[in-house]
């Protein structure tokens, strides 16, 4: 596993598979017209982090800078992506006057990726709507699955990369 962490196939499959788990959240809002609300455009940002860091990786997977930057960067934004479908869910189901997301996302002054980039983080959906959903579980619930999981690939592999570290320095 050791060797795997430090290979741009590692890198490459994360993010191939967040790139292309973006391009289901575009098809579902191009294709299908789901609108996306806030909450679904604050995870689209964690999850576009994910691929930075994915992307960072892969340029220099053998690099303890880089290497370990990226998956820091990869356990934070998949961390945040959970919390944020938490976040979502909760509106989901508990639906109420009082607990309601923004119309508009609230992105910092020097990052307006709302206006940058309208197509991708734009939102113009009502986070308490559960339109789509398989096997029981809304959209955000699958976000909170699949961010846990990314969240404790980069934990295993981190401790991955660490224990061999210390067994090749030994």
């Amino acid at each position: 596993m050791y060797a795997f962490s430090r290979s741009r196939f590692a890198w490459a499959l994360l993010t191939l598979g967040t790139t292309l788990l973006l391009l289901i959240a575009l098809f579902f809002q191009y294709a299908l017209g789901y609108q996306p609300c806030v909450m679904c455009v604050y995870q689209r940002a964690a999850l576009v982090v994910v691929i930075a860091a994915g992307l960072l990786g892969w340029l220099a997977p053998r690099s303890p800078v880089l290497a370990s930057s990226a998956m820091l960067i990869w356990l934070a934004a998949s961390a945040d992506g959970f919390l944020l479908a938490w976040e979502h869910v909760g509106y989901q189901l508990n639906p109420s006057p009082f607990n309601q997301c923004s119309s508009f996302a609230e992105f910092p002054a020097w990052l307006p990726l709302d206006s940058w980039l309208p197509a991708l983080f734009f939102p113009t959906g009502d986070c308490a709507d559960v339109d789509w959903s398989l096997l029981g579980w809304s959209m955000p619930q699958w976000l909170m699955g699949i961010f846990a999981v990314l969240a404790a690939l980069a934990a295993f592999f981190m401790l991955v990369r660490l224990l061999g570290w210390k067994r090749a320095r030994a």
